[in-house]
């Protein structure tokens, strides 16, 4: 039997912009604790990314998660003895979070330079619907859309 869902933890938004997304993004790119480390990639990232661009690192943030969110995925559903791929509808957090976490996965798997170059390369991409979050997205879509004849299992 399952009990009650935990209650959600209010984080507070990041130092620089005030925002809860940044922050949100933030701690997922942090590893082993080390927030200073994730902040300090993440901010020399909108750097360089206003470097690069002209525009306002937070805008382009903001453009690369919204290209990068799925609004269909998969889910493994056993009806009868057979495992079905069901397509549904993702949530407006969930969107977020995978969306944050491919561009985050993307950036980490381009070769070089260091972590914050890649982030704001991997960043610019997906704002210009482009890089591997995008393709992501589009085979999480592509997958949806083939099994589509199994949605009446949701």
């Amino acid at each position: 039997m399952r009990r009650r869902r935990p209650e959600k933890r209010k984080i507070l938004p990041d130092p620089i912009y005030g925002d809860l997304e940044v922050a949100k993004f933030m701690n997922f790119l942090m590893y082993g604790g080390k927030k200073g480390a994730s902040e300090k990639i993440f901010y020399g990232a909108m750097e360089t990314v206003k470097s690069r661009t002209k525009k306002e690192g937070l805008e382009i943030f903001r453009l690369a998660v919204k290209n990068a969110a799925p609004l269909l995925e998969v889910k493994s559903r056993r009806v009868g003895g057979a495992n079905y791929q069901v397509p549904i509808e993702v949530s407006r957090n969930r969107q977020f979070f995978l969306g944050a976490h491919w561009i985050i996965n993307s950036a980490r798997s381009r070769s070089g330079r260091s972590m914050s170059d890649r982030l704001a390369s991997e960043l610019i991409s997906a704002a210009n619907n482009e890089g591997g979050a995008i393709k992501k997205k589009e085979d999480t879509h592509r997958m949806a859309e083939a099994n589509r004849a199994f949605a009446h299992f949701r």
